[in-house]
């Protein structure tokens, strides 16, 4: 297995530069592929579906860098315009995304699917970020995801994990 060919299709139809990395599926998740692979938590960036609870139904996938945390029940709150959100569950994700948890992506998502980017996110030469499976990442330049249909850039969408 591989990247997921809808990850890749929509790569190649906004016209991004990218590589795909193998990735073994067992370490998948972040912080083990950033040890596995030598990959610095500053330039791996996570993709997160965010969930509301109060009112239920609405849904908006964070692009986020790994060294940093995402501000979900401040900002990503207000934004989207409800009283309680929470990070989706693995099947929620799996259901609105057809990812899988570690493999988690901003393209190839159903059209519905708003992306916010956190602006940091753009700061870094090159990112890691999911390829829609379990077993491969993409390497691509971020500031590639400017301008892109259905993504937003957001100031301070996320915050150092360092700061409380």
């Amino acid at each position: 297995m591989s990247a997921d060919p809808k990850v890749l299709t929509a790569l190649d139809a906004a016209g991004i530069v990218y590589e795909v990395v193998a990735c073994d599926p067992n370490l998948a998740d972040t912080a083990a592929f950033c040890d596995a692979y030598d990959v610095p938590v500053e330039q791996s960036a996570n993709a997160i579906l965010v969930a509301s609870k109060k009112p239920p139904g609405l849904h908006v996938v964070c692009l986020v860098l790994a060294h940093t945390r995402l501000d979900v029940n401040g900002l990503v709150r207000k934004k989207l315009g409800a009283r309680k959100v929470s990070f989706a569950p693995a099947e929620l994700t799996l259901e609105l995304t057809g990812q899988q948890i570690g493999g988690v992506t901003v393209f190839g998502l159903p059209q519905e699917l708003a992306v916010w980017v956190d602006s940091r996110v753009l700061e870094p030469e090159w990112v890691i970020i999911g390829a829609g499976s379990r077993s491969a990442k993409i390497k691509m330049d971020p500031r590639q995801l400017e301008g892109l249909v259905g993504f937003e850039i957001v100031p301070d969408l996320a915050r150092p994990i360092d700061a409380g």
